[in-house]
């Protein structure tokens, strides 16, 4: 079984979130079959900054799916979303 690279973009609840908090917020609660390798900070418009997060997983069935409902879970996000996959 390999790995996939998952580029997850995650929208905060607004431009008054503090995405520092946020970051470590995330990386507390991935599961423990997934490893965070980066974020980005992307402007979105009128104060407002996304993250992207790059993350692995497994290959295997609903590989992101545990991340993303992880990540959804938490207070200060609004959505979350795979916006690309890749083997590695």
């Amino acid at each position: 079984m390999g790995e996939v690279a998952a580029k997850i973009k995650i929208m905060p609840e607004g431009t008054e979130t503090d995405l520092d908090k946020l970051k470590e917020t995330i990386k507390t609660v991935l599961p423990k079959n997934a490893v965070l390798k980066t974020f980005e900070e992307v402007p979105v418009a009128f104060g407002l900054v996304s993250l992207f997060a790059l993350v692995l997983v497994g290959d295997e069935e609903g590989g992101t799916e545990a991340v993303e409902d992880a990540i959804e879970a938490i207070d200060d996000v609004e959505s979350v979303q795979v916006v690309s996959l890749g083997r590695i």
